[in-house]
């Protein structure tokens, strides 16, 4: 189906009071869950479009308040959202477009996520639910961490997972682990942090300036160590960003066992989203995980 940009126009002028007319379309890597596009409108500025069906509206507004959220915290650098809407064809969301020019440095990186990580509220989750990838990610606010990820992280994703094919008693075992949660938090109290929420590699890079630039969030507060564990999975940040992270928010000697836990959520969501082998991965991290409960 081809774009009737003027649709997209006609919504972005309505939904913002802005005289926007979009034009010179470009299709340029997206991911694999929406297009993406670089556009111009007449005043020669250029925007990122992100298109999906129209049913993906809710997705786009909450990557739209949390890239606000992040940009609010005044600590690391996210593309400016300008609107989220629908047509008939498309759900789609609009920000700035930011030339991206390769890995960001990487003691910078730390530090800006750490300073973002400072900024904290009292309770655990956020104020609307968004998406982990396409998945739904529940965020209903909870005083308690470890219920919070019990149940909307852990056992939201076990269910998935056994619902893809999940053998039964992998599926089994993590019923099992998520039982004994607290015994990763004997001497560990987390705060409720601003966090990304999907921070690899894929999802941070540098502008025309050389500075960290984090985009595609799935922003909530909880623990910090879930944001620094998702740096690790695929390829990692890298010991300078770590070193550099630590000079600023300190990061608990329990966070080298507890990573697993963390990036267990997102194994999880990989099995569901795409199958294959990320199933035996998260079944190894279960047992992994349970034989430090012995």
């Amino acid at each position: 189906m081809s774009i009737d940009w003027s649709l997209i126009s006609t919504a972005i002028n309505k939904t913002t009071g802005d005289s926007i007319t979009l034009k010179n379309p470009q299709s340029v890597s997206g991911g694999c869950i929406n297009e993406a596009w670089k556009v111009e409108d007449q005043q020669q500025r250029t925007w990122f479009v992100k298109l999906n069906k129209p049913s993906r509206t809710l997705m786009f507004e909450a990557e739209l308040l949390g890239l606000q959220a992040i940009r609010d915290s005044q600590s690391i650098l996210a593309p400016k959202p300008l609107c989220a809407g629908k047509t008939q064809q498309y759900s789609f969301i609009v920000m700035e477009y930011l030339p991206l020019k390769g890995s960001p440095n990487a003691a910078d990186t730390g530090t800006n996520l750490a300073k973002m990580h400072q900024h904290i509220q009292t309770t655990f989750g956020w104020h609307m639910d968004n998406t982990i990838g396409s998945t739904p990610q529940i965020n209903t606010p909870k005083n308690d961490w470890i219920s919070f990820w019990k149940e909307q992280r852990l056992l939201f994703q076990l269910d998935l997972a056994l619902n893809k094919g999940f053998p039964h008693h992998s599926y089994d075992a993590g019923l099992a682990l998520a039982e004994q949660l607290e015994h990763f938090f004997t001497t560990y109290r987390p705060i409720a942090s601003l966090l990304h929420g999907d921070l690899w590699g894929g999802n941070c890079s540098a502008n025309d300036k050389g500075q960290p630039v984090i985009y595609d969030p799935a922003v909530y507060f909880g623990d910090h160590e879930t944001d620094l564990a998702m740096t690790e999975l695929f390829g990692g940040f890298g010991s300078r960003f770590m070193d550099s992270y630590n000079d600023t928010f300190t990061i608990d000697d329990g966070y080298n066992t507890r990573k697993t836990l963390y990036s267990l959520y997102h194994i999880l969501n990989h099995y569901h989203l795409f199958g294959g082998s990320y199933g035996s991965q998260a079944a190894r991290m279960i047992d992994s995980l349970l034989s430090e409960l012995r």
